[in-house]
Formats: C-alpha cells, sequence, structure tokens
C-alpha cells in the first residue's frame, strides 16, 4: 500500500495505480470512522481498488504478450510470422507506454519470473503447434532479459 501521506492529489495523473490504493486506503478508514454520509463507501474503496488493478493486469498481459513473441524471434526457424511478431511487440509496447507508471514497473519487475513462465508456455504450445517442438526445448526457463529491453522500442533477441 502507498504512504497515504506522501501522495499529492497530483498523484492520479503521474501513477493511476497508486492513487487507486491510495484512495482506496482513504475510503475504508473514512468508513471505519463511522461518519455518516449517504456513500457506499466499503463497495466505492473497492471499485477504486479494483479500476488501479485492473490497469495492472492490462500491463502484466502486454508484458506476457511482448515475452512470449521475443521468445519466438528467438527460437523459431519460421522466417513468415517474424513480421507479425515484431508488429506484436510495437503494439504491446505502445499500449505499456500509455499506462505505465513507477508502481507499475515495480510491479512488473516483481512479477517477471511469473510472466515469462506464462509467456513461455504460450510460445511452447504456439510452436508445437506448428511443428516447432525442437526448437520450442531450446527456450530458456528463466527470463534472460531485464524489464527495460523488454519495454524498449526497436529492441528484439538475437536469433542463435
Amino acid at each position: 500500500m502507498p504512504d497515504t501521506a506522501r501522495l499529492p492529489p497530483a498523484a492520479y495523473d503521474d501513477d493511476f495505480v497508486a492513487w487507486s490504493l491510495d484512495q482506496a486506503e482513504r475510503l475504508r478508514a473514512l468508513a471505519a470512522s463511522g461518519v455518516n454520509l449517504p456513500l457506499d463507501l466499503p463497495h466505492l474503496a473497492e471499485e477504486i481498488e479494483d479500476l488501479g488493478k485492473n490497469v495492472r493486469n492490462l500491463c502484466r498481459n502486454q508484458v506476457r504478450r511482448i515475452i512470449e513473441h521475443l521468445l519466438k524471434l528467438q527460437c523459431s526457424p519460421a522466417t513468415a510470422p517474424r513480421n507479425d511478431w515484431k508488429t506484436s511487440i510495437v503494439e504491446a509496447r505502445q499500449e505499456l507506454r500509455d499506462k505505465l507508471t513507477a508502481t507499475i514497473e515495480r510491479d512488473l519487475t516483481d512479477t517477471l519470473p511469473t510472466l515469462f513462465a506464462d509467456a513461455r508456455r504460450r510460445a511452447v504450445l504456439g510452436m508445437e503447434r506448428h511443428g516447432e517442438a525442437d526448437a520450442a526445448k531450446s527456450m530458456p526457463w528463466h527470463c534472460p532479459w531485464a524489464l527495460d529491453s523488454i519495454l524498449r522500442d526497436d529492441w528484439y533477441p538475437e536469433q542463435p
């Protein structure tokens, strides 16, 4: 949870996820104080917190998508789909650029091993479906890239 004493109101524009967690915490504190307002404070807090979680989950999904296609670019011998994979990576990076905040970056860094494992499973299944089971076996088991590389425009792994 963010430190509520230090989050200015401008945090809404700067870091929506941190703002939503902060506001949910403040609404819960207000509800606990017994204030008599015609507001459904517990549900308002839950909904505001969920808005932040939705942004976080969207970002996680885009990172999974990027990693899946980076793995295919690195390990697949196929040539025809390479431009489609790059296009998908570019689109996901653009989508993330609009939502990235310090809170989201910390979350993505913290969850990168899990996001990588999820993306690896998707990439393996896709490659096996297209007859590339041997190439799928060459995929790394742990993420070989830092988050800043994964998010960096025009960066792609070298094919071994």
